[in-house]
């Protein structure tokens, strides 16, 4: 007499039903909303760049633009200087600081890919 194997337990989860066709293209339409609204809700902006001037503290700075994308900095002789970018889809705004204060800036726009 041959003993086959003893079955296993399968891991497998069931499967999904499938959602009706409306209901993936809803669901396609609020997932591009979201991801329209976020890009407009972006605040590298021509208008917040106008806004920042020199001498505002870089908490200011963030508080206006939200954390930035990249930053770097040093400290010599008891001076300290660094640069931050914010970077949008569309739009990007570099600042200088001393002594953690805005000392330069620019507003640039990526070319057309």
């Amino acid at each position: 007499m041959t003993r086959s194997p003893p079955r296993r337990a399968s891991n497998a989860l069931p499967a999904a039903p499938a959602l009706p066709y409306s209901a993936v293209m809803r669901l396609r339409a609020a997932a591009l909303a979201v991801t329209l609204l976020l890009a407009a809700c972006s605040k590298v902006t021509q208008e917040n760049y106008a806004k920042i001037q020199d001498g505002m503290t870089e908490q200011e700075v963030i508080a206006l633009l939200g954390p930035a994308s990249e930053s770097g900095g040093m400290s010599v002789l008891g001076v300290s200087g660094g640069s931050s970018k914010w970077v949008a889809q569309d739009a990007v705004i570099s600042i200088q600081f001393v002594n953690g204060k805005v000392v330069g800036k620019s507003f640039a726009k990526p070319p057309a890919k």
